[in-house]
């Protein structure tokens, strides 16, 4: 089953590029939801697909194929969950290290997703063509912490804009290998898929994504320090690969850090731990923090203890 939306380019657009005019005319589809149906095919003018830069002009007759949301296959499970913030519109939840976010091949259940529709009832949002999903944003499975889920469209999108205009804050602490000769410091630097493991994320000019990441040292050690990172982007291993890339990898990452991996971590010394937003319904400001857990304590204390 599939929607269709049909509209007629007027003046004020004319010379617009195809996903612009998305934008305008079906402002309920996200940025990737809008890019995938233009890339298979579901945008037409005249009866012919065209691309993302096709320029529109005056008069055009725009089709849009828009896919019915599909349902989520996946079994509500009851996993206890630490919920730091619920309405009727959102929610927050400390995901703890190990817990994947969403169901995939070789973790088809116990994750957050499955927690969630069982606490939610089936209330979340379906903004990405997945029925309940209510994913906004996504931490790794060895990161833990604060995640945001929508319970409604119209808040996923409203938060998603805030993503997008870099007004969603996101901090982080972490430990990481080597010392610092600032107190702080900002990492510009585009991130993409790696030229030869599709698996991993590298700073590049190729196909990649402006990123931004600022740092602030916390405590520093013989051969670690302590970070608060916060995101201005948000990419792929954003921290891990920036961290990486000037000489501090995180402690205990087993993909951008150095081959002999600090095991007991249990993957890398990284938590989400601040959140800060404009409510989608009140537009009131709201910012929740997390604890660092028990794993990132213990580590800070063998560390001060010369460990």
């Amino acid at each position: 089953m599939v929607d269709a939306l049909i509209f007629v380019v007027d003046e004020s657009l004319a010379g617009a590029r195809m996903d612009k005019l998305l934008s305008v005319y079906a402002p309920e589809l996200t940025r990737s939801a809008a890019q995938k149906i233009i890339d298979e095919g579901g945008v037409s003018v005249g009866g012919k697909s065209v691309n993302k830069s096709y320029k529109a002009k005056v008069g055009d007759r725009v089709s849009v194929v828009i896919p019915k949301a599909k349902e989520l296959d996946v079994l509500p499970q009851e996993i206890a969950l630490d919920v730091r913030y619920e309405d009727d519109d959102l929610l927050v939840v400390n995901k703890p290290k190990g817990m994947v976010v969403h169901p995939a091949p070789g973790n088809p259940d116990g994750t957050l997703v499955n927690a969630l529709l069982y606490h939610c009832k089936g209330s979340l949002s379906g903004i990405n063509g997945v029925i309940r999903p209510g994913i906004v944003h996504r931490i790794d499975k060895d990161t833990s912490g604060l995640l945001i889920f929508a319970k409604n469209d119209f808040s996923h999108l409203a938060l998603a804009e805030q993503i997008q205009a870099h007004s969603f804050k996101r901090e982080y602490q972490t430990v990481v290998y080597g010392c610092f000769q600032t107190d702080s410091g900002t990492i510009d630097a585009p991130i993409g898929r790696h030229s030869t493991d599709r698996k991993k994320m590298a700073v590049t000019q190729k196909n990649a994504k402006h990123a931004v990441t600022h740092y602030f040292v916390e405590q520093q050690f013989d051969q670690f320090t302590h970070l608060r990172v916060r995101l201005e982007t948000g990419r792929t291993h954003q921290i891990r690969v920036h961290m990486a890339y000037i000489g501090h990898p995180v402690a205990g990452d087993p993909v951008y850090g150095p081959k002999k991996v600090i095991t007991s971590l249990g993957g890398q010394c990284l938590h989400a731990g601040l959140i800060g937003f404009k409510h989608p319904r009140t537009r009131q400001y709201i910012e929740i923090t997390s604890e660092l857990p028990d794993y990132f304590t213990t580590f800070l204390r063998r560390l001060s203890h010369g460990e």
